[in-house]
């Protein structure tokens, strides 16, 4: 069994470092990719850690972060809904459900939804406003499979449906995520490691009525003539991350989780992660995590900060947790959300 481990682990490290010079860090493509809906975080847990959390986050909450560890749940089925106010009045909603089958695995279905509220139609003639309103549609639908190779080491991916729609014009495409998790590294309990690739796939476009625009040419002879703007194609915000984690109980009452991550971003600068947990009785969490960017020239070009949040857990023939998550942010008000989770 050590054997076998030992050789998947070296599988997993080559290919990182080949995935690693892929990426080869933003640089003068930051800022670049679209379907930035794929990096806004779902579950109020996971956000507290600030993301660090990769190598051991579990359940259904593990579906944004790494979905290896939907694998491990104390409970067949689970459902959870996050609502989080985002920068410039966003609003994001999330809702997800889980269940295992002895002998398959655990699947899972999510949806993510964007809420930008009306927004006023402007046009060349009318730059304040035609009177009319308009509201986009940002909507990503997630499949999710996980499964333990063996009492250590579980693996996961998402198959994620991107839709944009803005009026009548539209992009659709798919993105996946592969995660593994690997618990009691060289033998030590509660050692915990998770490498996950995110949001790899085809690149996307825009296309439409809307983008058909009248030719102007006062020397035309033939009447009114029409053309199609083609749009330029755009790649997803593609991500690798690794992460260490060490759990520990004291006296059973009190349980402490520390998580270290590495997200190499490649359209955007690399992350180091710290966070943090303590739990009491495993019914009350109290969690904060903190990201640094040495990439960046300066502090504005880190929108988010410190992140902070709290938990409560009881089991009353169904499991119950509520959730909730601070993150600071910079030029616009603090991010706030709320999490529910049932368990049966």
């Amino acid at each position: 069994m050590f054997n076998n481990f030992t050789k998947i682990l070296k599988m997993s490290l080559l290919s990182l470092f080949v995935v690693v010079e892929i990426f080869a860090g933003g640089g003068r493509r930051n800022g670049t990719a679209g379907a930035q809906e794929l990096l806004i975080p779902v579950g109020a847990r996971g956000l507290a850690f600030n993301g660090a959390y990769i190598a051991g986050l579990e359940g259904i909450e593990a579906i944004y972060y790494n979905p290896a560890g939907v694998g491990f749940s104390k409970m067949g089925t689970e459902a959870m809904f996050s609502h989080m106010t985002y920068i410039a009045d966003i609003g994001v909603s999330f809702a997800a459900v889980t269940s295992n089958f002895e002998g398959f695995g655990t699947l899972g279905f999510s949806v993510k939804t964007l809420e930008f509220g009306d927004i006023p139609v402007t046009t060349e003639e009318s730059p304040y406003g035609t009177g009319s309103t308009f509201s986009p549609t940002f909507v990503t639908l997630g499949l999710t499979y996980a499964n333990s190779l063996t009492d250590r080491i579980r693996v996961g991916v998402n198959v994620n449906v991107v839709t944009e729609k803005i009026v009548r014009t539209s992009a659709t495409g798919i993105s996946f995520d592969v995660g593994v998790q690997y618990n009691s590294i060289a033998e030590v309990e509660g050692l915990k490691m998770g490498v996950v690739l995110k949001n790899f796939g085809p690149q996307m476009k825009f296309d439409g009525p809307d983008l058909v625009r009248k030719a102007i040419d006062p020397n035309s002879v033939r009447g009114e003539q029409f053309y199609m703007i083609d749009a330029a194609s755009f790649e997803l915000p593609s991500q690798l991350e690794l992460g260490l984690a060490y759990e520990k109980r004291f006296a059973q009452d009190y349980k402490l989780i520390f998580a270290t991550s590495f997200q190499n971003n490649n359209f955007a600068n690399d992350e180091y992660k710290l966070a943090g947990e303590f739990a009491f009785q495993d019914m009350f969490f109290l969690r904060g995590g903190y990201s640094y960017a040495p990439e960046a020239s300066n502090d504005e070009e880190t929108i988010f900060g410190p992140t902070f949040g709290a938990g409560f857990n009881v089991n009353a023939g169904i499991d119950i947790t509520v959730d909730y998550a601070y993150r600071w942010a910079r030029y616009f008000d603090a991010n706030h959300m709320f999490a529910f989770k049932l368990g049966f």
